[in-house]
């Protein structure tokens, strides 16, 4: 099976030259190896010399130099803002004490949908939202791996009521 052996940083390589692409949640976009499938059906092998957090826009390098590019799927995210008497900070406390992966937000916090947690915040006063976009939490994959430069805020994903 063909192998994909390296990841191309996005911005580094032409996402039009793709191959193939996949699409994957942030629990698959921390792996080291693992046999994918690509949305136009190529098959392939992820192996790579250690885990790495894959970012949305990445490159799969394949052996044969072919690239297939990564996506990071939407996912159901419970995304939270600072209630009256609540701030924002106080909120991020709670949710680092629970070593809840979190995406930092310039006016909110997101995390994975979670009813126990979406429940002890709205009980705190914290506003909440359910939404539905990719999942860019602090810090890449339980605290290792790259953090982030570009900004993930401006992408409000489909809002369901």
């Amino acid at each position: 099976m063909l192998r994909a052996t390296e990841v191309k940083p996005a911005g580094s390589w032409e996402p039009w030259s793709a191959r193939d692409c996949v699409v994957l949640d942030y629990d698959a976009r921390h792996r080291r190896r693992i046999a994918m499938q690509g949305e136009a059906g190529l098959d392939f092998l992820l192996d790579l010399p250690e885990a790495v957090a894959l970012a949305d826009g990445d490159g799969l390098l394949l052996e044969d130099g072919g690239v297939v590019g990564v996506k990071a799927a939407p996912e159901r995210l419970i995304e939270v803002r600072a209630g009256e008497n609540l701030p924002l900070v106080r909120i991020a406390w709670h949710l680092g004490n629970r070593h809840l992966p979190t995406q930092i937000l310039d006016d909110a916090l997101r995390i994975r949908e979670d009813h126990v947690i979406l429940d002890m915040l709205r009980k705190m006063g914290a506003r909440t939202e359910l939404i539905e976009a990719p999942f860019h939490p602090e810090g890449g994959a339980y605290g290792q791996g790259r953090t982030h430069g570009h900004h993930h805020g401006h992408d409000h994903g489909h809002h369901h009521d």
